[in-house]
């Protein structure tokens, strides 16, 4: 069986638009010819792009959950955020969910295509966090909410880092130099989890997306539009996790080697602010994403450790080549070292 990939499932995905009758796309006519243009591949989708004539969407095959869903219901959860979303132009329009697994082994959705180039720090900083901040705030009836709800958002994300850094710590293929000092951070970020308390007594809710990596938004110059077309991953939280996981090195260095400036960091923020209606919103949104940079710098690695194991021993349905060249840079001791010293370095003064 050859490796499952965007190219090596392509006929798949072909067979499946010619038998299934699930595929509601408009104007899209199942008994005329098309085409099917691998379009995008991340860890856990494949994205083809279908042309016929003057129509063209893509097809979103899933293959794997972040958020520990059995099968199915992850690519329904994306279906639905993108449903809430839709009235708002944030993101593709969805067009149909497939988690029959009828004709695949897996969820399947239909959605518009968007064109345009991934999102560059240097000059669509602004634009994105004007966007960001329209949809953190976007206000929904409570029962159309569907999203999980971040209740207590450090050791939400303390708890899921320990949890994938006790398998990399298990496993043969750990670096005991790194195992020593990731414990010693996993010990400081137990302590840490607790400035939580200024969230949970200060509640700022709302749809965040978790993951807003350059690629994962669209921006389309000669229209002048921006749009975030990733969403798999949302949750119902403060909006502080989508402007720190934004502006952390291990974001902006997973597929740019681009580190946001001080300058940069401070004027995206600015921009920011300028288009919050909430005075209170404003005052503290530098504290609370301050508060979240560590732990989202804790969250790439361990998620870069856990999908170094699962890489070696064949666990991943998916397999990238750049991931796996960022895998090694981020499990770099030194590479490490520079995230958290100065968080360590800080709280020893402290004590």
């Amino acid at each position: 069986m050859p490796e499952l990939s965007i190219v090596t499932f392509l006929s798949q995905a072909k067979k499946y638009l010619h038998q299934s009758s699930k595929v509601a796309v408009p104007n899209w006519r199942q008994d005329a010819e098309f085409e099917v243009i691998p379009l995008g591949q991340g860890e856990y989708n494949m994205n083809y792009l279908i042309q016929q004539e003057n129509n063209a969407w893509v097809l979103r095959i899933n293959t794997g959950s972040q958020l520990d869903f059995p099968d199915g219901e992850q690519i329904a959860y994306e279906y639905n955020t993108l449903r809430l979303l839709e009235p708002a132009d944030i993101g593709p329009i969805p067009y149909f969910l497939d988690n029959s697994f009828e004709c695949l082994p897996f969820g399947i959705m239909g959605m518009s295509y968007l064109p345009g180039e991934a999102l560059d720090y240097r000059t669509d900083l602004t634009t994105a966090v004007r966007l960001m901040a329209h949809y953190h705030q976007l206000t929904f009836p409570s029962e159309k909410i569907h999203l999980i709800r971040e209740e207590k958002p450090l050791s939400w994300i303390y708890d899921r880092c320990a949890c994938k850094l006790k398998i990399y710590f298990n496993s043969d293929l750990v670096d005991p130099e790194l195992k020593a000092y990731l414990m010693d951070v996993l010990a400081w970020a137990d302590n840490a989890r607790h400035h939580e308390v200024y969230f949970l007594n200060d509640p700022w809710q709302c749809i965040i997306n978790t993951e807003v990596n350059n690629s994962n938004w669209i921006v389309d110059r000669s229209a002048e539009s921006i749009h975030l077309v990733d969403w798999e991953k949302p949750l119902w939280g403060d909006p502080s996790q989508d402007l720190s996981h934004f502006r952390v090195p291990t974001t902006t260095l997973w597929k740019t080697n681009y580190r946001l400036s001080l300058d940069e960091k401070t004027s995206m923020l600015t921009a920011y602010k300028n288009e919050l209606h909430d005075a209170h919103l404003r005052d503290t949104i530098e504290e609370r994403t301050r508060l979240r940079d560590p732990f989202n710098c804790l969250r790439a690695v361990a998620w870069c450790a856990l999908a170094w194991v699962q890489y070696q021993h064949g666990d991943r349905p998916l397999k990238n080549p750049d991931t796996y060249q960022r895998l090694s840079m981020y499990l770099d001791l030194n590479f490490v070292r520079h995230l958290f010293d100065p968080y360590l370095t800080s709280a020893q003064r402290c004590s």
